[in-house]
């Protein structure tokens, strides 16, 4: 039931979506006004298209972004731009958008497109006066700001512990103590890379035990060529310069491994350990060839030197990083409940704000 002041409509009666423009050549010089994309802003340049306050979406690329523009600005034509916003608030109108999950929308298998169209003849429920919509406004802007500065909060604890963690490793392999030895990877364990067997997705049968590619579990198969500890290291992909995930990490038990992880096998648990995090520690963007397609060869692998405590320590050496890591571990878990319950909270107000229970 509506509220009181509330009606129904479609979405392309309280707005009307317009594709953006090709940009000509000349207009890319540098200048004052925003050059807006499916991504937001990318440019500045020196023509505008559509009067300032405005509001964008992305059509094709990041859909479902919402950017509301203060400055009058150029729409690329990989956006839809709100062209009209027949006597609503513009920011009412930004939050509406902001609503929608607008990649339901989205048509085409290649690369999918946001049809204005069937946006337009969603059905809306707004306020009529355009005083309430903007009451309603200034309580979102406020709370929106609120939750921002509590996402940019966690966001850097979240960086803040990672950090911590890289900074206590960089400590512990640079201040090596009395009795530390440094060893390359040929002369600490064994390689088992001729043990790797490919299977191709259409002649992988399905079953229990994980499938390991270059940067973990990418399936899970019915049989098995490993079954021990063992530290497999990245050999190919952008992970090993962009470094998003670890390149280095070790696995126990049943395995299947294909030719994109070296397989090392260490007599020492520890050995093996030591190994893991500093290799995780490191750019090894001087042992990588090519840039376009990184590879990590056997024989580079092989040179990198590890610098190992001695037997009396290298337990606690060990011990120490695996709590530091646990301690780590839980903090930034914390973090990406607090970030998630905020973008939960985010989707609350909204709901709230356009079933006109939204209160101050």
């Amino acid at each position: 039931m509506l509220k009181s002041g509330w009606v129904n409509k479609p979405l392309g009666e309280v707005c009307t979506l317009q594709r953006g423009f090709d940009l000509p050549k000349h207009s890319r010089t540098d200048g004052e006004f925003p050059l807006i994309s499916s991504s937001g802003e990318i440019d500045r340049i020196v023509d505008f298209k559509v009067n300032a306050p405005g509001v964008a979406t992305g059509r094709s690329g990041s859909i479902g972004n919402v950017f509301f523009i203060e400055e009058n600005y150029w729409p690329l034509n990989t956006v839809l731009y709100v062209k009209d916003f027949h006597g609503n608030d513009e920011r009412f109108v930004y939050y509406l958008l902001k609503r929608f999950d607008l990649n339901k929308y989205a048509t085409g298998a290649g690369v999918p497109t946001l049809n204005r169209n069937h946006v337009h003849d969603e059905i809306v429920a707004i306020p009529e006066s355009k005083e309430e919509q903007t009451r309603i406004v200034a309580i979102l802007d406020e709370a929106f700001a609120n939750t921002s500065q509590a996402v940019a909060n966690a966001e850097k604890n979240l960086a803040n512990a990672r950090e911590l963690f890289d900074s206590y490793l960089n400590e512990v392999f640079t201040r090596k103590g009395e009795g530390w030895i440094d060893k390359k990877i040929e002369h600490a364990c064994d390689n088992l890379d001729s043990k790797r067997i490919p299977i191709t997705k259409s002649d992988r049968k399905s079953g229990d035990t994980p499938y390991y590619g270059a940067s973990g579990i990418v399936d899970y198969v019915n049989d098995y060529i490993f079954e021990d500890n063992l530290l497999l290291v990245s050999e190919d992909g952008a992970n090993l310069l962009a470094r998003t995930y670890p390149i280095a990490f070790s696995i126990s038990g049943k395995a299947w491994v294909n030719n994109h992880a070296h397989v090392l096998k260490f007599s020492d648990i520890d050995n093996q350990k030591i190994t893991e995090y500093y290799l995780n520690s490191i750019s090894l963007e001087p042992y990588v060839s090519g840039m376009a397609q990184p590879k990590l060869n056997q024989k580079a692998l092989n040179g990198i030197c590890i610098p190992f405590p001695p037997k009396n320590c290298i337990n606690a050496v060990v011990k120490g990083i695996e709590d530091l890591s646990s301690n780590i571990e839980e903090l930034e878990d914390v973090y990406r409940r607090k970030l998630a319950a905020l973008a939960e909270l985010k989707q609350a107000l909204l709901q709230k704000a356009f079933t006109g229970e939204l209160t101050a």
